[in-house]
């Protein structure tokens, strides 16, 4: 679909010399209209064979107005208008929304989201891999109240497992995929309440080594947690907000270390070691590029800190050499914190960079053997308006005053967040600002230190066997049901033929279908 778009683009392009002179001519829409129909008619035949693979894309706060934002800003970065521009998760064939909210919040956050779409199940906000049995920071909620997650199934099945993301590997949405923890925060034991620690919990970033036996690749920031209090850190020697976190003395890289030292396994916290690797001679990774989160894309140093598509690139080498296939998780974790800081330009660069990412996998992997799915935790209170006209820069002015106070204003607005500045009793008047500067802060309605969450849904986009399964709208916690539906794991194998690696799955449709009312009749 791409390639054919950008040919017919093209062609557009270099035939009327503009393309807004094109879209003058009904024969320009007609046409284009057609191409598109003539491609959906294709996806009449639907992909039913096995999953060999398995990656979900997790763009963390990337609701649909920063998609489309993302969109137009990959456009103009390509000096184009934007909007006729294609994400390559817009090339994706089947497209449905997830319903967000966690079982005691309805604007939801990314601890309880991410237990939905990595494990299934819905959950309490701030809490990761347990059921909403448990209460958030309460301890002796944690046993008995765990729930696995689709990382751990397909290591169960004996796929190789990665996770990637621009944020400490211990966020949130990462440590859904192999920690129980009541309450997200608990990095380290050194971010924990003593007497939760006295009482059995383990801090997440010890859960990262000790839960799931050898997860194939690790790879974002992180490092202090890993290491004793106040030990300076390899990067940062002589700054103290980066040094060790740890409590009990424990160093878990060296310990990751001892364990792997005869399986071909490499520890690595800089990008030209990530780069000087040979994947073919590896086959266990920890990369851990930052104490904390890794830069912004805009911020990032390109000798010394890899991008989001680089560490993915490394991770698919690794883990596609396991002849049983793999699951990876790939964050852009990043789009939530610019988000939050009311920096929206920071926030759409770390949405096109995942998008790359997205790109460079697809021509990694093979669509037949091979299910990707691009979606989102939960939206943000982020918009863009004001009738700008066709090709506006994504971070410029409207074209009016307001006819309230007289003052421009940008199309890109937040709800809530930093951004609210009065003067003089007054909006403050931005035309005296930089704003398409890389940390301006877009004005928001209500004050706010931090920008919040948005609760609408959100897009899930898929591609790959199965994935005309996500076609509506869904709960969050389908998602890992239908993936590991499609490379049968975890619960759903007996619609599987494991002699040959082909696939029945057509003839099982039905009876999931049956389970999936008679449940909904239950609830």
């Amino acid at each position: 679909v791409s390639a054919t778009y950008l040919l017919f683009m093209a062609s557009c392009l270099t035939s009327q010399g503009s393309l807004g002179h094109q879209e003058k001519d009904p024969l320009f829409w007609n046409t284009w209209a057609q191409r598109t129909l003539k491609n959906a008619l294709t996806l009449q035949k639907l992909n039913q064979n096995t999953a060999k693979n398995l990656i979900l894309f997790l763009g963390d706060g990337m609701g649909i107005p920063t998609v489309t934002a993302a969109r137009i800003l990959k456009g103009q970065l390509s000096r184009q208008s934007g909007e006729e521009t294609q994400l390559e998760m817009d090339n994706f064939p089947f497209v449905a929304l997830s319903k967000t909210y966690n079982t005691n919040a309805q604007v939801a956050d990314s601890a309880g989201t991410a237990t939905a779409f990595l494990c299934g199940v819905k959950a309490n906000e701030g809490t990761v891999g347990v059921s909403a049995a448990a209460v958030r920071s309460q301890c002796n909620t944690t046993q008995g109240n765990e729930v696995t997650s689709i990382l751990r199934w397909a290591k169960e099945a004996g796929k190789s497992v990665g996770i990637v993301t621009t944020t400490r590997v211990n966020h949130a949405t990462p440590s859904a995929a192999y920690a129980h923890c009541v309450d997200r925060d608990w990095y380290s034991d050194g971010e924990m309440p003593a007497e939760a620690v006295q009482a059995g919990c383990k801090d997440i970033a010890r859960q990262l080594f000790e839960n799931i036996p050898n997860i194939d690749v690790i790879m974002g920031g992180g490092r202090k947690y890993m290491f004793p209090q106040n030990q300076s850190d390899v990067e940062y020697p002589g700054e103290k907000k980066h040094f060790g976190t740890r409590i009990d003395r424990r160093n878990l890289v060296e310990e990751w270390n001892n364990r792997m030292k005869n399986k071909n396994a490499h520890y690595v916290w800089n990008k030209k070691e990530l780069l000087s690797l040979n994947p073919n001679s590896v086959d266990y990774i920890l990369g851990l590029f930052e104490p904390g989160d890794l830069p912004y894309d805009l911020e990032r140093n390109n000798e010394t800190d890899p991008s989001l598509t680089e560490m993915v690139e490394v991770a698919i080498k690794i883990l596609k050499k396991n002849p049983r296939g793999f699951y990876l998780l790939v964050e852009g974790g990043r789009i939530d914190h610019g988000h939050h800081d009311g920096k929206a330009k920071q926030a759409l660069h770390e949405a096109v960079e995942m998008d790359r990412a997205i790109g460079h996998a697809g021509l990694m992997t093979n669509i037949n053997d091979t299910m990707t799915v691009v979606t989102a935790d939960h939206s943000h209170m982020f918009n863009f308006g004001g009738y700008t006209p066709r090709g506006n820069t994504i971070f410029g002015l409207a074209p009016m005053l307001s006819d309230v106070d007289q003052k421009p204003f940008t199309a890109i607005l937040y709800g809530n967040g930093p951004g609210f500045k009065v003067m003089n009793g007054l909006r403050e008047n931005i035309s005296t600002l930089d704003y398409e500067e890389n940390n301006y802060k877009a004005q928001s309605a209500v004050p706010l230190s931090m920008e919040t969450h948005g609760g609408e849904d959100v897009a899930v986009f898929a591609k790959g066997p199965m994935a005309h399964l996500l076609h509506g709208v869904h709960e969050q916690n389908y998602i890992p049901h239908v993936m590991a539906y499609a490379a049968c794991i975890g619960q759903n194998r007996d619609h599987c033929m494991s002699s040959s690696g082909a696939s029945s799955l057509s003839a099982a449709l039905p009876s999931l279908t049956a389970l999936l009312t008679f449940t909904r009749f239950l609830c």
